[in-house]
């Protein structure tokens, strides 16, 4: 998979995330696919990753990631820095997060692992 084709799949992913497009984004995870997040702990399978996600669009409903730059990164990954605005239904607070996320891709194009990490202050 070529450069331009692994940036295209993560802006794909972000895409469908900003739409909280559950439905779409369970075909984007090999069944074993791990997650692990700084923020909300590790994940293993599609499965487990897609009830996180649910529960997280539950929490923010309004959650959108702005995404400035992709960059390809070794093991078929691509590398993002990000900011998610949204309001946190359970606080009724406005959150502002930092991050960068990396995905790493099968040789099919799909997401294998996700990392998302917090910012380095």
């Amino acid at each position: 998979m070529n450069k331009r084709e692994l940036i295209e799949l993560a802006k794909h992913y972000v895409t469908l995330s900003n739409e909280h497009n559950l439905q779409r984004i369970k075909f984007l995870f090999v069944d074993d696919a791990t997650y692990h997040s700084a923020y909300f702990g590790e994940f293993q399978g599609r499965a487990a990753i897609l009830v996180m996600m649910a529960d997280f669009f539950t929490r923010f409903p309004d959650a959108h990631w702005e995404v400035m730059e992709y960059h390809c990164i070794e093991g078929d990954g691509v590398e993002f820095a990000f900011v998610m605005t949204g309001i946190d239904a359970s606080s009724g607070e406005r959150v502002k997060r930092h991050g960068l996320e990396r995905i790493y891709f099968n040789s099919d194009g799909k997401i294998k692992d996700i990392t998302v990490d917090k910012p380095i202050t």
